[in-house]
């Protein structure tokens, strides 16, 4: 049976070096992130800010996306907390600069950043924008 269901799905994301240049503790510039979340929570899916950032650094970081009209469903913590006493946020995907095989962009100054244009060609594979 064929359905027009929209499948929904947890996408974790981080935020220095992943939505923005890593300039901590500042906020960087914008990497082409804005554009591919969007695309993200259009298809019914669900964005979790997983950062290390804490304080008011963190402020600044959900700020952001406040400022970008980008829904968080969840600050780095899952969105269905289990009962178990795992503290890993869980998603089906985590796109993050630090990932091995995140595609990156290499600015020279020895802090590359996510190649949002190869992450979102990726996310078109798995059905997720």
């Amino acid at each position: 049976m064929i359905t027009n269901r929209v499948y929904s799905h947890i996408v974790s994301i981080d935020f220095d070096g992943t939505c923005v240049t890593n300039e901590f503790p500042k906020v960087g510039i914008d990497i082409g992130a804005e554009i591919v979340l969007r695309k993200i929570l259009k298809k019914g899916n669900k964005i979790i800010l997983n950062t290390c950032r804490g304080g008011v650094f963190l402020e600044d970081a959900i700020n952001w996306f406040k400022e970008k009209e980008i829904k968080l469903s969840s600050i780095n913590e899952s969105i269905n907390k289990k009962s178990d006493s795992s503290n890993k946020v869980y998603a089906k995907i985590y796109i993050d600069d630090c990932n091995l095989g995140c595609p990156l962009i290499n600015n020279g100054k020895n802090k590359p950043y996510v190649d949002w244009i190869k992450v979102e060609e990726m996310l078109k594979i798995k059905g997720i924008v």
